[in-house]
This record gives structure tokens, C-alpha cells and sequence, in this order.
């Protein structure tokens, strides 16, 4: 695998990573109207998606690099 590959591959595992923990951990919406609490409960499925392709970014990016 080419060296410009593979910092590739490990700069959009990091990204990808970083952006999936992100959406993982950021607030659930909430709206507030006097004393009614409106709260959207927050579904992590896309944060798992992202997490997981930004593992497997890094995974090639690593095994690439020992290939070499």
C-alpha cells in the first residue's frame, strides 16, 4: 500500500472517529415552554456506524503499514 494511502486512511479514521464519539456524547435536544419539558430521546445508531468505519480506517491504515 502507498505511504500517502495509508496517512489517508489514518487521517479519516481519526476524523471519523472523533466525529462518531462526538455525536455519541452531544446533548439530546431538548425545548422548553414555560413549564413544559419537551425531550427527544437521542438515537446513537449513526454515531455507532460512524465509530465503527473510522475503526476499520485505522485497522487498514495499521495492516497496510506491517504489509509494507
Amino acid at each position: 500500500m502507498n505511504k500517502s494511502v495509508k496517512s489517508i486512511l489514518m487521517i479519516v479514521g481519526v476524523v471519523l472517529l472523533g466525529y462518531g464519539i462526538y455525536t455519541m456524547i452531544m446533548p439530546e435536544t431538548q425545548i422548553s415552554i414555560g413549564d413544559l419539558d419537551l425531550i427527544e430521546a437521542q438515537d446513537n445508531t449513526n454515531a455507532y456506524i460512524t465509530i465503527g468505519l473510522g475503526l476499520v480506517a485505522l485497522l487498514f491504515s495499521f495492516v497496510g503499514a506491517k504489509k509494507a
